[in-house]
């Protein structure tokens, strides 16, 4: 292993917080990991990580080295990614959440491919928060609020979370004027769960008695398409149904605010180039959908008496 490689992995130790995640992130074993901590602390003649029970934590030196390192480890990048002449090529691993995936990134992913012939990329589709550096992921879209982290965001649009029904359904049964109408009408509940079956509403919850609960949004509309009862989603996911006339958006006044949704990577001082042509890529098709435009430009009035 050279030194710039050992610098390297050294680095992904301190970002990771554990030799396992940081030999996964560099795509060595963890007895490689192991030894390069252990040669580099030989070299440097200094202890650099502190083992605790449940991680590993960065002494003063290693704080101190894993500084220079990030701009050593930078720098390499740099020079070859300039021998290059910037050429955008390699393998570029995203993550998004299923439905927003199908929809959106993946069409951002073929017109990416097609920009740029030498690149290639890895579309992970899951309803989870997976972690960047545990799965060697470049890049993630996330939608909500994000915890404090290294993590660099993007953000790309803002989405509202939304209840709706069928005209079919509003026909038979009438539409709620305000959520506590809600537990006398047939609801669609979106988890499997032990617990409360409940909607919130600001500091208020409704409880419900859904005739329907699934784990999937597509079910939960397919079900709302067919009168089934009322479903609460994310206006994306509704945005096709809400423009066709299939669904209608109740309650309004009783929205929460919009949540962001971003475009979220590792620091910025190290990325190869394929991910940063990706990241502008991705901010610049996002950021055109209407469905991430709308509920910035259309604010909802407060709730009577909020």
């Amino acid at each position: 292993m050279d030194r710039i490689d050992e610098l390297a992995v050294f680095v992904a130790i301190i970002d990771a917080g554990s030799l396992a995640a940081a030999a996964r992130r560099m795509n060595r074993s963890a007895a490689a990991a192991t030894r390069a901590l252990a040669a580099l602390e030989a070299r440097a003649g200094a202890r650099l990580v502190a083992r605790t029970t449940r991680r590993l934590a960065p002494t003063p030196a290693g704080l101190a080295l894993a500084e220079r390192a990030r701009e050593i480890v930078a720098g390499y990048e740099t020079a070859i990614a300039g021998v290059g002449e910037g050429r955008v090529r390699g393998l570029v691993r995203v993550t998004a959440p299923v439905l927003f995936g199908r929809r959106h990134v993946a069409p951002v992913v073929a017109t990416f491919l097609d920009a740029y012939p030498e690149a290639q990329v890895e579309l992970m589709l899951a309803d989870r928060n997976v972690d960047l550096v545990d799965e060697r992921l470049d890049v993630a879209v996330r939608i909500g609020a994000l915890a404090q982290s290294r993590l660099v965001a993007r953000r790309v649009g803002l989405v509202r979370r939304i209840v709706v029904a069928s005209p079919g359904y509003l026909a038979a049964r009438g539409a709620p004027a305000q959520p506590s109408e809600l537990p006398s009408h047939e609801t669609i509940h979106g988890l499997i769960r032990p617990g409360p079956r409940e909607w919130q509403f600001g500091r208020t919850r409704i409880r419900l008695a859904p005739r329907l609960i699934v784990n999937e949004v597509e079910a939960a509309l397919i079900a709302a398409r067919a009168g089934r009862g009322i479903a609460r989603v994310l206006s994306y996911q509704a945005a096709d149904d809400l423009a066709a006339g299939r669904l209608e958006r109740l309650l309004i006044p009783y929205e929460p605010p919009p949540v962001p949704v971003s475009l979220v990577t590792t620091g910025a001082g190290h990325r190869p180039a394929r991910v940063n042509a990706f990241l502008d890529h991705a901010a610049a098709a996002l950021r055109g959908l209407d469905v991430l435009r709308a509920e910035a430009e259309a604010p909802i009035d407060p709730a009577p008496g909020s």
